[in-house]
C-alpha cells in the first residue's frame, strides 16, 4: 500500500506500529505484563508474525517484542489476533512508557519481587493512564539490588531494591573468619579488635550479607527498602537519575510514583523530559511534592488540565 498519509501513520504509532524504513510495512509493538511472557505468548506472538508480519520476532530494550513487516491494512486484523489471545500492542507516544524490570524475582542477588511489582505498575499506571497525555514520554525502571542490570537510575522513575543491614554488636563473636566481612563486595565489613564493624559510607545496602551470620549478628528478616531515582535520562542527552533523600518503604513506593507523575505533568514543558524539568524547578520541589500530600489533593485538577 503506497502513499501513506501522515496522520495515518500517527494514528497507528499511538496504537504501538511504527514504520520500517524504506517501506509501507510496520512494527507492531507487543507488550508484556510485569515483563513477563508464558510460552502461549509467544506461540500466539509467532501466529502472529506468521500470518500479518514476516515471520520474525524482534526483542527491544524495554522489554517488547515487536513484529516487524506488517502491511498497513493488515494492522487491524492483527490487533483483533492479539487482543482475542490476551495480547496488547502499544508503547509509544508521550505516556508512560512499559514498565520495564530485571529479574530479582529469581536472581539471587534479587531483594524482592521485580516481576509483581512490575505487573502492579503495568495494571494502575500504564493501562489506568493510557488516556493521560503527558510533556514527554516517562519511562520506568525495576531493579532488585544495586547490581543494577536494569539500570533503573537511567529512567525517568527508578525504583532499587536495598536491605539496610541491622548489626546486633551484643551478638557478634567477632570469629576469625567472619562470613560477613568474607562475603561484603564492597569491603564496608571488617572485624576489628573482635567486633564487626560496618561503614555506612561504604555499605551499598545490597543485602548480600542478609542471612549470612551463623550467630544472627546481622539480622536475618532485613527489611526491603527501595531507593527511587527521578530524571534519569539516556541516548543523546544522558543524564544521572536523581536519588530521593532518603530510601522508602513498599507501601510509599506507588504513591511517590503518583505524585511524580502529577509533578511531571503540572511542571515539565511541553517535549521536555521529567529530568530537565528537575534541573530547571529544583528536586527540593519535586520532593516537597511526592513527601506530601498537597498535590494529590489536587489530582482532578492537574489530569484536566
Amino acid at each position: 500500500m503506497a502513499n501513506l498519509k501522515p496522520e495515518d501513520i500517527a494514528a497507528v504509532k499511538g496504537r504501538g506500529f511504527l514504520r520500517n524504513r524504506g517501506t509501507d510495512k510496520f512494527s507492531g509493538r507487543i507488550l508484556s505484563v510485569g515483563t513477563v511472557y508464558t510460552a502461549e505468548n509467544f506461540k500466539d506472538m509467532s501466529t502472529i508474525a506468521e500470518k500479518y508480519g514476516n515471520g520474525k520476532l524482534i526483542c527491544t530494550s524495554r522489554q517488547a517484542v515487536e513484529i516487524p513487516g506488517i502491511a498497513f491494512e493488515d494492522i487491524p486484523a492483527a490487533e483483533n489476533y492479539a487482543k482475542e489471545h490476551g495480547l496488547i500492542f502499544g508503547g509509544t507516544g508521550n505516556k508512560i512508557r512499559p514498565v520495564t524490570a530485571c529479574k530479582g524475582t529469581t536472581c539471587v542477588y534479587g531483594n524482592f519481587d521485580t516481576q509483581s511489582l512490575a505487573a502492579k505498575i503495568h495494571n494502575e499506571f500504564y493501562l489506568g493512564w493510557s488516556g493521560v497525555s503527558l510533556p514527554h514520554k516517562f519511562k520506568i525502571g525495576i531493579g532488585g539490588c544495586p547490581n543494577s542490570c536494569m539500570k533503573p537510575s537511567l529512567n525517568d522513575f527508578g525504583i532499587e531494591g536495598h536491605r539496610v543491614p541491622n548489626f546486633y554488636s551484643e551478638i557478634c563473636k567477632g570469629c576469625k573468619v567472619c562470613i560477613i566481612e568474607k562475603s561484603c563486595p564492597m569491603k564496608a565489613a571488617k572485624v576489628v579488635d573482635g567486633k564487626l564493624n560496618i561503614d555506612k559510607k561504604v555499605c551499598l545496602t545490597c543485602g548480600v550479607c542478609t542471612g549470612k551470620c551463623p550467630f544472627k549478628a546481622i539480622a536475618h528478616d532485613t527489611k526491603v527498602m527501595y531507593k527511587i531515582y527521578v530524571g534519569g535520562t539516556w541516548g543523546k542527552r544522558t543524564r544521572m537519575g536523581t536519588p530521593l533523600s532518603r530510601l522508602v518503604d513498599e507501601d510509599e513506593v506507588m504513591p511517590i510514583l503518583e505524585k511524580t507523575l502529577l509533578w511531571f505533568k503540572e511542571n515539565a514543558n511541553s517535549k521536555e523530559r521529567l529530568g530537565l524539568a528537575i534541573d530547571r524547578v529544583g528536586i527540593e520541589n519535586l520532593e516537597q511534592a511526592v513527601f506530601t500530600n498537597d498535590i494529590i489533593d489536587r489530582k482532578n485538577e492537574i489530569l484536566a488540565k
